[in-house]
Parts: C-alpha cells; sequence; structure tokens
C-alpha cells in the first residue's frame, strides 16, 4: 500500500500547479512515468486496498485544489462527486478498453467538469490565464502571534476551548494544553487525535450553551467574509453557522476572531452580546471578541 501511495503522491507533485481552466491544458497533464508502470500492477491489487486508494486519491485531490486556493469547499456531495471520480478511473484501467492515454485525457476532462460544477467561481478566475498557478501559502501563525491577535487573556481563559481552522497540527490547541488549559480544535485537514478533529465547520455540531472560549484566526470569518462578497456566495449558510458558533458558548463566554465582519456584527443584540473590535498591526481588517452576556 506504502508503494502505491508514494506514487499517487508523486503524481500529483508530477501535474501540481496546472491550471484546470488553461486552454489546451488536457495536452499538458498525463499520468507519470512512475504511475504507467504501477498501472501494469493494477490488477493485482484486491478491492479493500482499491478502496482505501481511492479514499487517498480523492483526499489528496482535495488538499491539491485547496493549496491553490483556500476558498475552494467541497461538501458531502462533492467529496462523493470526485470519489466517483476516482472509482471510474480504476474501473477504465482495470477493463484495458481504452488506451492509457484515453483513459487520462478522459480523467482530467471529467475532474475539470468536477472542479466546475463543485466550484463554479473558479473558472471565473482561473480561465484562459497561465498554465501554472502559484499555490497559496497557508501558514499556521505562532500561538503567541495568535493570542496577540484574537485578544485571548490566557490568565483569565474560560474553558473549554476550541479552536476553528486549528490548521493540521493544531499549534494553538497544543500550546493551551501544555499550559494546562482543556483545549481542542478542527480543521478539515488536521492530523486526528485525542484532541482534533478533521472536519470542516459546516459538518461540525456546536452544541448549546458547550464551550468556554472559540477562537478563529483567518478562518471561518475570513471565509465568511470571501462568500459575503461573492455574488454567488454562500452567505445565508454562513450566517446561520456564525449564530450556532455564538449561541455554543456559555454564558460570559467569548467568541474571538480576525478578521471582524462589520456586515452581520451590526445586527447582534447589545444585550446579549458584548462586541470588543482592536486593530491588528498595519492591516485594514480588525480583530473581534464577542462575549456572551446572556
Amino acid at each position: 500500500m506504502k508503494i502505491y501511495q508514494d506514487n499517487i503522491d508523486q503524481q500529483f507533485e508530477f501535474n501540481q500547479g496546472k491550471n484546470l481552466f488553461n486552454n489546451g491544458i488536457l495536452n499538458s497533464l498525463r499520468f507519470s512515468k512512475e504511475t504507467l508502470d504501477a498501472i501494469k500492477d493494477i490488477d493485482l491489487i484486491d478491492s479493500e486496498s482499491e478502496n482505501l486508494l481511492i479514499d487517498y486519491l480523492t483526499n489528496r485531490a482535495i488538499q491539491e485544489f485547496c493549496k491553490i486556493n483556500q476558498y475552494y469547499t467541497f461538501d458531502n456531495q462533492a467529496k462523493i462527486m470526485l470519489r466517483n471520480l476516482y472509482v471510474d478511473l480504476f474501473t477504465n484501467i482495470k477493463n484495458h478498453e481504452d488506451s492509457i492515454n484515453l483513459i487520462a485525457t478522459k480523467h482530467y476532462d471529467n475532474l475539470i467538469k468536477c472542479l466546475q460544477e463543485t466550484n463554479s467561481f473558479a473558472e471565473k478566475i482561473y480561465n484562459s490565464k497561465e498554465e501554472l498557478i502559484q499555490s497559496v501559502v497557508c501558514s499556521e501563525y505562532s500561538p503567541e502571534l495568535q493570542i496577540k491577535i484574537l485578544q485571548i487573556d490566557i490568565d483569565n481563559i474560560i474553558e473549554p476551548v476550541l479552536d476553528i481552522g486549528c490548521g493540521r497540527k493544531g499549534d494553538l490547541v497544543l500550546y493551551l494544553r501544555q499550559k494546562g488549559i482543556e483545549a481542542y480544535g478542527f480543521d478539515r485537514f488536521a492530523y486526528k487525535n485525542s484532541f482534533l478533529i478533521n472536519s470542516d465547520w459546516f459538518e461540525y455540531k456546536f452544541e448549546r450553551e458547550k464551550w468556554g472560549t472559540i477562537t478563529s484566526n483567518l478562518g471561518f470569518s475570513n471565509h465568511f467574509q470571501h462568500h459575503h462578497f461573492r455574488n454567488d456566495g454562500n452567505f445565508i449558510d454562513y450566517a446561520k453557522k456564525y449564530m450556532d458558533i455564538l449561541n455554543s458558548l456559555k454564558i460570559g463566554g467569548s467568541f474571538h476572531y480576525a478578521p471582524d465582519l462589520p456586515f452581520i456584527e451590526q445586527y447582534l443584540d447589545l444585550e446579549k452580546y458584548k462586541l470588543m473590535k482592536e486593530n491588528v498591526c498595519n492591516y485594514k481588517f480588525k480583530s473581534m471578541k464577542i462575549e456572551r452576556l446572556k
């Protein structure tokens, strides 16, 4: 299995950064020599291993898309669509009815159609541009910097703490736990363990009055803002989820996030919430702390 997973990683690196919406891109996308060699032994893979590899392919594809643009989203239906694409790929290779080059062309054409259907804004952004797109670097900021930006008072923090979009390693969560603070986090690419969950904010269930402190640095509110300004944005569901987050706070608990969201904050009940906004260095956006009063 490890050999095939390594080969999958190499294949993604082989086509890394290629713009699926560039004119003539289908002439550029192809299987690497290593992939062609691995395909020769595909009939030897049992059904259980095949399913694991298809899952691995699906997850790697989503990761690669999100490296290019962090605002790509893949709900459960989109994930199923993408997974079926790789099921078809395995089936077509094993059937030996078409040439490998034709199979590759059909696969990448289906991949383009999948992205068009699940993230239609992408074609508007990348259509007719360069063949290669530079990946967007999404850094996990140091816990100390996040604490400063998000107006967190470590000495008086209310537990438990939940970090939304905590990053792969959950650095802030780990930092807080090392200080004896009960902290958890989730991220769609998080390394799962006893205190980190692999999930996104639409999949995650926010229970009412559960959390003492919720944090999100350049995470949830960044995406909410993106959808608010998009003509086809999912701003209504983001607004509902925003209120779910606030309702999941204990009385006296607080939601710390950046950037601020003035377009929705202006409608909050000031008898129920206390809003504290601060400048962030020389940036145009501000950080927000919302305390639940009742």
